[in-house]
C-alpha cells in the first residue's frame, strides 16, 4: 500500500453514483486507490425513467451524469471504476451486484449506501407545501426508493462482511443536530429513517467487527443544484446564492477519511458531520476551504 493510495487493493460500491454525492464518493475512493463499483440505472445507453415531473420543474431533458461516466472519472483519478447498472429497488438485482462484487474479489470493504428515489417526485412546490398539502407519492419515492434501498444493501452486504469480520457502511443522509427541515415533511422523515437504519446496523454488525456510519453534508453543489442556478463549477462562485454551497468531492473525502481510520469503530452507529470531520482529519474542499457544517437557519 503506497502512502498516496491509502486504499489501494480494497474494494467499494457506491451506490447512487451516476450523480451527485454518490459521483463524488466514488472518485474519491478511486483517488485513493480503491476498486469502486459505481451503481444506478442512468446509462449512456438509457435515461433512468420516473424523471418527468422533476425534468420539467428544472428545464432538463434528461438527467445529467451516467455510470460509465463515473467509472472512468474513477479510473482517472487513480483507482479502478467499474460501472453495473442496478435498480436498487430490485432486491434480485441487488443480490447478483454483490455475489458479482464476491466472485469477482472475494471481499468488500466499504459500501456507501447512496442510491436515493426522492428526486423521482420533487417539484419546488410539492416539497415546500404544509405538510398535509404534499403528496402521498413523496413517500414512495423517499422509502420505497430511498430508505428501503438502503435497507437492502445492508441485508446484501452483511454475509459478506460478516464472513471477513471487517468493512465499513457509510449511509448518506441530512442531519443538523435534529432539526426538523420545516417544509420538507417527508425527506424529514425518511433522513431520520436513514439515521436510524445506520445505527441498527451498527448494533447488529458491531459485534461482528463492522462499521456502521450514517455521514451528512451540508449543500452539496450537485449537477442538478447547479442547473437550478443556471451555473457550473466554473461559474458557481459568481452566485453569491451558491456561497454555502460545498463539491460533491468534499463528502467523498470525508467517507476516504473514515475508511482509512483505523480506529473509526469509535463512531459506530452516530452520525457524522461531513464539515465536522474535515476539522478532525485535516482534509479540505477541493477548493481549498474547510467548510463548517451546514446548519438550518
Amino acid at each position: 500500500m503506497r502512502d498516496d493510495k491509502p486504499l489501494e487493493g480494497k474494494v467499494a460500491l457506491v451506490t447512487g453514483a451516476s450523480r451527485g454525492g454518490g459521483r463524488g464518493a466514488s472518485i474519491e475512493l478511486g483517488a485513493a486507490g480503491a476498486t469502486v463499483y459505481v451503481t444506478g440505472r442512468t446509462t449512456r445507453a438509457h435515461a433512468a425513467d420516473g424523471y418527468d415531473a422533476f425534468l420539467s420543474s428544472a428545464g432538463l431533458e434528461r438527467m445529467p451524469g451516467t455510470i460509465e461516466d463515473t467509472a472512468e472519472a474513477v479510473t482517472e483519478a487513480g483507482g479502478h471504476g467499474i460501472p453495473v447498472r442496478c435498480d436498487h429497488t430490485d432486491a434480485a438485482e441487488v443480490r447478483a451486484l454483490f455475489a458479482r462484487i464476491e466472485r469477482d474479489h472475494e471481499r468488500l470493504d466499504v459500501l456507501v449506501n447512496n442510491a436515493w428515489g426522492g428526486h423521482e417526485t420533487f417539484t419546488p412546490e410539492s416539497l415546500s407545501a404544509p405538510f398535509w398539502e404534499q403528496p402521498l407519492d413523496h413517500w414512495t419515492s423517499m422509502f420505497d426508493h430511498g430508505v428501503r434501498n438502503h435497507v437492502v444493501a445492508c441485508q446484501a452486504a452483511a454475509p459478506m462482511l460478516v464472513r471477513r469480520g471487517a468493512g465499513l457502511i457509510v449511509t448518506t443522509t441530512f442531519w443538523d443536530r435534529d432539526r426538523y427541515l420545516r417544509g420538507n415533511f417527508f425527506y424529514d422523515l425518511a433522513k431520520a429513517a436513514m439515521n436510524r437504519v445506520a445505527f441498527a446496523v451498527a448494533q447488529e454488525l458491531g459485534p461482528h467487527g463492522i462499521t456502521s456510519i450514517a455521514l451528512s453534508p451540508g449543500w452539496m453543489r450537485t449537477e442538478l443544484v447547479l442547473a437550478g442556478h443556471s451555473a457550473d463549477e466554473r461559474s458557481w462562485v459568481d452566485r453569491p446564492s451558491l456561497a454555502r454551497t460545498e463539491s460533491t468531492r468534499y463528502l467523498g473525502r470525508a467517507v476516504v477519511a473514515l475508511a482509512t481510520d483505523e480506529d473509526v469503530r469509535r463512531k459506530n452507529g452516530t452520525v457524522q458531520l461531513v464539515g465536522e470531520l474535515a476539522r478532525e482529519y485535516g482534509f479540505t474542499d477541493v477548493d481549498g476551504r474547510v467548510i463548517p457544517p451546514f446548519e438550518i437557519s
